[in-house]
């Protein structure tokens, strides 16, 4: 009890500190710290309120043990009290501070050629849907086409509240097993997609150096090569710090692509910079159940047998053409859960 209590103490110390740092002008007129401020109060909010509850169910089990009368509700108040440590314990397993952001996800074929193509198309069409399930809303803000009808790379964005925390399972290389249209003889190819998904960035917490910046304009180009329009509209942005090249042309403006451009630098920077905060603490329990890098493989999709595997948690679904439909709440589930337990333990 000892320990809870201690926890409860820092806990309480913590939250008011936060919340006198947010009333301070100084924190408030600077956006990014008070962004940042203000983030870690709606972490702490998360705990504050089952500690509150263990204080005052702790409090009534005592008044109760040296009161006759009330102590038959002792076995009732001990199980409540159970069930708020319970609860505080989840509450206090650290969440991501990017799990409540927007997403942009990046779609590409991997090993396998045109199939790869294809299947990094079906990925796209089977995320897509799951965000729809979910009523978030999505946005493509580039793609490359392939010829037979995939695509080599697509990206595109995922506006919803919690949408890193659902859709930041899905980072890594997806694995089909099936016979391609092509293939005349029957025969099962393997090949791969790769997926990675980045939390959005706001302005404030990536702030670009324009200097920083080398911006190019071209025209756009269509599957074949040929040029779509007779504008220089096609936009391609280097940071030179880190040498990160992103391009956009899918709109007809300049302006829309510069747009668009900047907003995948910024997630890409952002993700860049969690990435080696995430080295810092090697001791991260995220390693252990997945780090959502693309070379990963994190789930294999079998079309002869209808068999979705997930590598990470050994859970196994026979309903392919569900899953490839958007319905990957299962695996979420299942990924959210393991995850709170590996917490728990560490």
């Amino acid at each position: 009890m000892a320990g809870m209590e201690d926890l409860i103490d820092e806990l309480d110390r913590s939250y008011r500190e936060t919340q006198e740092r947010l009333s301070d002008p100084a924190v408030y007129n600077d956006h990014r710290e008070a962004a940042g401020v203000g983030r870690k109060l709606k972490e702490l909010e998360a705990p504050y309120k089952p500690a509150q509850e263990w204080r005052t169910t702790r409090d009534d089990l005592a008044a109760a043990a040296d009161d006759g009368e009330l102590r038959e509700l002792i076995p009732d108040l001990e199980q409540r009290l159970a069930a708020v440590e319970e609860e505080l314990k989840l509450a206090l397993v650290q969440a991501d501070p990017a799990d409540q952001k927007d997403v942009i996800v990046e779609v590409r074929q991997g090993v396998g050629g045109d199939e790869a193509a294809l299947w990094a198309g079906d990925l796209y069409r089977m995320l897509a849907r799951y965000a729809e399930r979910k009523s978030y809303k999505t946005e493509v803000l580039s793609s490359s086409p392939s010829e037979g009808g995939g695509f080599k790379d697509v990206t595109f964005a995922v506006k919803g509240d919690g949408a890193y925390s659902v859709f930041k399972w899905e980072g890594g290389t997806h694995r089909v097993q099936r016979v391609p249209q092509t293939e005349s003889q029957g025969r099962i190819h393997t090949s791969t997609a790769t997926v990675a998904v980045m939390p959005e960035a706001e302005e404030v917490e990536i702030e670009i150096d324009p200097n920083d910046l080398k911006i190019d304009v071209y025209r756009s180009t269509g599957p074949g090569g040929q040029s779509v329009n007779t504008t220089d509209s096609a936009v391609r942005i280097t940071h030179l710090p880190t040498g990160l090249v992103v391009s956009m042309q899918d709109e007809k403006s300049q302006l829309q692509n510069k747009a668009k451009a900047m907003r995948v630098l910024r997630a890409r920077l952002y993700d860049e910079e969690r990435r080696k905060q995430r080295e810092e603490q090697e001791a991260t329990r995220r390693s252990q159940i997945g780090s959502g890098e693309r070379a990963e493989k994190i789930r294999t999709y079998n079309f002869a047998e209808s068999r979705v595997t997930d590598h990470r948690i050994k859970l196994t679904q026979h309903r392919l053409d569900a899953i490839l439909d958007g319905e990957l709440d299962d695996f979420t589930e299942a990924l959210v859960s393991e995850d709170r337990r590996q917490a728990l333990e560490a």
